[in-house]
């Protein structure tokens, strides 16, 4: 199974507190960070983009304000992870910092993956920063959330967040080293899973609740955020993060770890969503030559648009429409319905001066299009 992490070309890395925080001081474990960041070096000298989901700020922030109490009130997780943010990013930039790599702090909700507009947002953010060859460093925005901080957990939003950039592979760092049966540190009898094929009601019923003092998350996480993450066609593994260089002990053959298997692709996931649970919102009627090059595999462009119908936002789907008002493909829009009406027949590059700002030079991006 260390082919899918091999052949993975988008990775990310999901830590919790209990391994990025020292539970009995409250401070950062920084030499098991730069240990980790050593391993996220590794993968991108690889080739590999790479993503961190990072906990931690809550955990952070208590020993900041001297918040001492063991069940916080929600004001205070709060108050705990504004100011714990701070000192989270500080320690992710000096760690990647060694390696000359850049990172950027995104700080997203639940409610950021599932909000058509913010998702965009947030997807379009992150690829750039990939494509600048920057390591975002992602946590959930506590200072804001409130169901979140109760209930949430950044397993879930590893897992959101993998799906929104059609991430290869998962990794979700972990005090245990992958599935069991049962809680091995209760049953010393409990059976070690090495690979999941499919997430049954058997499987679900082994997930446990966490043991943790300091993490949100436990067995039933892990298996929500699997079944999110195979779902969208990406791998996803259970690994023991207690120890040094947790990424690299993966990548060894035997490795002890749990595999959850995809059984697609990212992007042939992403086709299968659009192809079958979406209504088309309006229709670019296009013309012989883009007709071509949609066959060919290629994007389309406002050069080839002919005729907008409907309305329309951003993202929303819509029918592409050969000359003779045939159906041809269906895809994801990167215009809304107006500024596609004034950019049709115009050359990409002409797109900043008729909108006046600078929007993606394709009308439908061929990841966003699938051919009928």
């Amino acid at each position: 199974m260390t082919d899918a992490l091999a052949k993975a070309r988008r990775v990310v890395v999901k830590v919790g507190s209990s391994l990025l925080v020292d539970a009995d001081r409250g401070t950062l474990r920084a030499a098991w960070l730069d240990a980790l960041v050593d391993d996220i070096a590794a993968l991108r000298k690889d080739g590999k983009e790479v993503l961190v989901v990072s906990s931690g700020a809550i955990a952070l922030g208590r020993r900041i304000l001297g918040l001492k109490a063991k069940s916080l009130r929600l004001e205070e997780s709060q108050a705990a992870a504004a100011a714990g943010q701070i000192r989270l990013s500080a320690a992710w930039q000096d760690a990647l910092a060694r390696h000359d790599l850049k990172t950027a702090q995104l700080l997203l909700t639940l409610g950021d993956t599932e909000s058509r507009r913010h998702y965009l947002n947030a997807r379009e953010t992150v690829h750039t920063l990939l494509r600048l060859g920057v390591v975002p460093v992602v946590n959930e925005n506590d200072t804001v959330a409130t169901a979140e901080i109760r209930f949430g957990d950044n397993d879930r939003l590893a897992a959101r967040v993998s799906q929104m950039i059609s991430a290869d592979c998962l990794i979700l760092l972990s005090d245990i080293d992958g599935l069991y049966s049962a809680d091995p540190g209760i049953d010393p009898q409990a059976t070690f899973f090495p690979v999941v094929e499919r997430i049954t009601p058997q499987i679900e019923a082994m997930a446990g609740v966490s043991r943790s003092g300091l993490g949100r998350g436990g067995m039933v996480t892990k298996l929500v955020a699997a079944k999110i993450a195979v779902g969208a066609g990406c791998a996803m593994v259970i690994a023991n993060g207690k120890i040094a260089h947790p990424v690299q002990a993966i990548r060894r053959p035997g490795a002890r770890c749990t595999w959850f298997l995809a059984e697609t692709t990212p992007a042939a996931s992403r086709k299968q969503w659009i192809a079958g649970h979406l209504n088309p919102q309006g229709a670019l009627s296009v013309d012989a030559g883009a007709v071509k090059a949609l066959r060919q595999g290629r994007s389309l462009l406002p050069a080839g648009v002919t005729a907008v119908e409907g309305r329309f936002q951003r993202g929303d789907p819509v029918r592409v429409l050969d000359p003779a008002g045939a159906e041809i493909a269906v895809g994801l829009s990167a215009y809304a319905d107006e500024d596609a009406r004034r950019i049709i027949g115009h050359k990409s590059g002409d797109i900043a001066e008729i909108l006046g700002y600078g929007g993606r030079d394709e009308m439908i991006h061929r990841d966003d299009l699938v051919l009928r």
